[in-house]
């Protein structure tokens, strides 16, 4: 009985009760600003999302964000078709220029008539692109906010995992090049605000992007 009842009225040291409390309240911090950064990504803009735009977007953006938005989110109204195409240099010093690859259509077929479609075939090309979009101006591939760098490395390496080194003869993989191509949604036909004066949907012209080089250090990691 006395050994029950002094192991009942034990009391934490003050040390460890301290410990405890603070390790409490960070993690409530955590949970608490991870909640509300990415509420405030999600949700339309207001005061606080405009003023702290820049370290929210830095927390929810590329691990924790999404493509949509809280109340009444609007659908995509235009296709993206991504494309891509390699200078190669053989063994001798000759440089050739590839043909233009489709990536996204690579990732579309990948998923029709998948009942079981990948998150990867689904969004990782996409979410890299509307990243890049995002910090660049596609008109001359110039970066427009300081996470240009890591876009370009992300979108380079997802494309460098499907056209990899080069082939069996020694011809190395040296630049990368991409392309986007914007075809406006045909509007149901009760819906006539974006169809135009003449009732046709025309395609956005191509944006192509400068080359980037490939080197050594853009391989790590992709097994090839």
């Amino acid at each position: 009985m006395t050994g029950t009842q002094s192991n009942s009225s034990r009391v934490r040291s003050g040390p460890a009760t301290a410990v405890l409390v603070s390790a409490a309240v960070i993690m409530l911090g955590a949970v608490a600003w991870h909640a509300a950064a990415v509420f405030l990504s999600l949700a339309p803009e207001n005061g606080i999302s405009q003023r702290y735009k820049e370290q929210i977007d830095e927390y929810a953006r590329p691990a924790f964000a999404r493509d949509w938005k809280l109340f009444a989110p609007n659908p995509l109204q235009e296709n993206t078709l991504v494309s891509a195409r390699v200078e190669s240099q053989s063994p001798d010093g000759r440089r050739q220029i590839g043909s233009w690859v489709d990536l996204t259509g690579q990732d579309v077929a990948a998923i029709r008539g998948n009942p079981l479609p990948s998150h990867v075939h689904q969004n990782l090309l996409r979410r890299a692109w509307d990243f890049y979009a995002k910090t660049h101006d596609l008109r001359d591939g110039r970066r427009v906010d300081r996470r240009g760098d890591l876009s370009e490395q992300y979108l380079k390496r997802i494309a460098l995992q499907r056209f990899g080194r080069g082939d069996s003869s020694g011809t190395q993989t040296v630049a990368i090049q991409f392309r986007q191509q914007l075809s406006p949604v045909q509007p149901p036909r009760w819906d006539t605000r974006d169809a135009g004066t003449d009732g046709r949907v025309r395609a956005v012209a191509p944006a192509t992007q400068p080359w980037w080089p490939v080197r050594e250090h853009d391989y790590e990691g992709l097994g090839l």
